[in-house]
């Protein structure tokens, strides 16, 4: 007999009572995406406005949210249990935004543990004008079950740069970022690797009507050691004001892994988003 238990909350809470939104780059959605599975996951970097993007318009203040999700299976005395844990924490004065964002991942089967990480990341913005602004970074993985020789137990960037926003119109918004960094890398069974390194990301955002809209994010990051790809295409329907259906995938590519793009990880993952003042 198979029992299934199935939890699933989701929680934001808004200091200025405006809606959390995504930042013109984050560079969260590796945390994020961590959550997300083919089956369902609760994810929480839905919370964009339909028409505001980045720090342009944003409401001054600080604003965050929190996400779980948890499952436990028995079939036939054999155990699984999963448990995906989303925060986020964000501030903007008029022109400097700050954002966090921190995913952990745990999955147990028979009392071993199958999966074992934590995704985080932060990002400072200045703006400089109404097109341009600058930018710093820091993005963090660690896998503590990393064990077998060429798996990543660590892999951290730090950086800076500027950015640029190409349109940014009520329905159509498109910014590019790119700047040097450094990286610190630690593989199974190899020395540290700690080289000079560069980011690239652009954000995409189109709006369907008032209550629909599509995202594109993509976050480059590369070295001599490897290149990763990660690129969230969604389609995001506010059910009402306090309710966003997202269905997104997720590709996450990584040459130092894959042979070429079509050994990429896709990940399909259907969430909802329910934010409350």
């Amino acid at each position: 007999m198979k029992n299934i238990f199935v939890l699933a909350a989701i929680s934001g809470f808004i200091a200025t009572g405006a809606a959390a939104q995504n930042t013109a780059f984050d560079n969260q959605d590796r945390a994020i995406d961590a959550v997300e599975d083919l089956e369902e996951q609760i994810e929480d970097d839905a919370e964009r406005d339909v028409i505001v993007f980045g720090t342009e318009g944003r409401e001054i203040g600080s604003y965050g949210s929190v996400s779980l999700r948890a499952t436990a299976t028995n079939d036939d005395d054999e155990t699984a249990s999963d448990i995906g844990i989303g925060l986020r924490y964000g501030t903007f004065d008029g022109v400097n935004g700050f954002d966090t964002t921190a995913s952990f991942i745990f999955s147990e089967e028979d009392g071993e543990e199958t999966e074992n990480q934590l995704l985080a990341g932060a990002d400072y913005r200045r703006n400089f004008g109404d097109a341009f602004f600058g930018f710093a970074k820091a993005d963090l993985f660690f896998d503590r079950l990393a064990d077998e020789p060429g798996e990543t137990a660590q892999d951290i960037f730090v950086g800076a740069g500027v950015g640029y926003r190409i349109f940014n119109e009520n329905n159509l918004q498109w910014s590019v970022q790119a700047g040097p960094g450094y990286r610190f890398i630690d593989v199974e069974g190899q020395d540290r690797v700690e080289e000079a390194a560069a980011a690239v990301s652009s954000n995409i955002f189109y709006s369907l009507s008032e209550t629909s809209y599509l995202t594109n994010d993509t976050d480059i990051i590369t070295s001599d050691f490897s290149t990763n790809v990660t690129n969230e295409a969604a389609v995001n329907v506010a059910l009402n004001d306090a309710l966003v259906l997202r269905t997104s995938l997720a590709t996450v590519y990584d040459d130092a892994e894959d042979d070429d793009f079509g050994d990429a990880k896709n990940t399909l993952g259907v969430s909802v988003v329910y934010n409350f003042n």
